[in-house]
């Protein structure tokens, strides 16, 4: 049985403040995740760190509060490849809510199909520097399968590290969603190496979209405003604006050095994409062409 919660990392706030922002209709978070309830689907074992339960009510709750319309939930690492807890929660939301799996070796054609009937549209691979990365070939093969059902890869990695992938990530057959920007150090310049690599990415593969998100991750002079993470933001948003979605993050797993509001973090929203057309498209039109195509 996989581990059940202990003693937890701080909880997403209870109470975020109402957002002064003035959200389009029908806006998609595209960057969420359930944790729990460990009663009924426990997490992996081996966690480095455990994190507090969030269950589907309480993302709902957040969504309906914000005054956002849809989520793509993405499945959290501390329940491993154990989709349930994702699972549930997608029936729960109906056409409100599309899935990213993580998926195990040796998955089936038919066990594929079942997920997709489920409301899974995509398959995060993690690249982060504690994952356990495997070799390129199974990468490969997985994204070959999930090729066929018109879903895409959601890829966490930092881009220190993106030459280490560059083969990887430029032989995938499907949409690249590459999630926080690729994780920039934002307390360097625009034109910092790695910045720089991610932009080239994007720039030379139309297949590579770029996940708006994570401001409370990166950033180093923090909240409210999270201002050295604009600039990074601002500037994919603008180059990119038919590649880009937008996601809160909640609810925010892992996080040490503070717990961000939500409210906070939409009220980015204008000075990461200025403009109403551009908003539209990394809020709703975007999000919705890659997961509510079908």
């Amino acid at each position: 049985m996989g581990k059940v919660c202990d003693m937890a990392l701080a909880r997403a706030r209870p109470h975020p403040r109402k957002p002064l922002t003035d959200l389009p209709a029908g806006v998609v978070d595209a960057d969420c995740h359930v944790f729990g309830p460990c009663a009924m689907y426990p997490y992996a074992p081996g966690l480095r760190l455990t994190p507090a339960e969030a269950p589907k009510e309480k993302l709902f709750a957040v969504r309906d509060f914000l005054g956002i319309s849809r989520n793509v939930i993405v499945q959290a690492a501390c329940h491993g490849k154990d989709n349930r807890a994702l699972l549930d929660a997608l029936a729960t939301a109906g056409d409100r809510a599309r899935g990213v799996a993580c998926l195990r070796a040796g998955v089936t054609r038919a066990e594929l199909a079942e997920l997709h009937t489920a409301g899974i549209r995509g398959v995060r691979f993690n690249f982060a520097q504690r994952a356990q990365v495997k070799p390129d070939t199974y990468y490969l093969g997985l994204a070959d399968l999930i090729a066929e059902l018109g879903w895409h890869v959601v890829a966490y990695l930092e881009a220190a590290g993106l030459m280490d992938r560059w083969q990887l990530f430029t032989r995938l057959p499907t949409v690249v969603v590459v999630d926080h920007l690729a994780r920039p150090d934002v307390s360097q310049p625009l034109d910092s190496p790695g910045f720089t690599l991610f932009q080239r990415l994007m720039s030379e593969h139309g297949n590579v979209w770029a996940k708006i998100s994570g401001a409370e991750r990166l950033s180093v002079v923090g909240p409210p405003g999270y201002d050295d993470f604009i600039p990074f933001a601002r500037r994919i948003a603008t180059a990119f604006p038919d590649r880009v979605i937008w996601g809160t993050g909640w609810p925010h797993p892992d996080m040490v050095s503070h717990m961000p509001d939500e409210g906070n973090l939409v009220d980015l929203i204008p000075r990461i994409a200025p403009g109403l057309d551009l908003q539209r498209k990394l809020l709703v039109d975007n999000p919705m062409r890659l997961y509510w195509k079908d």
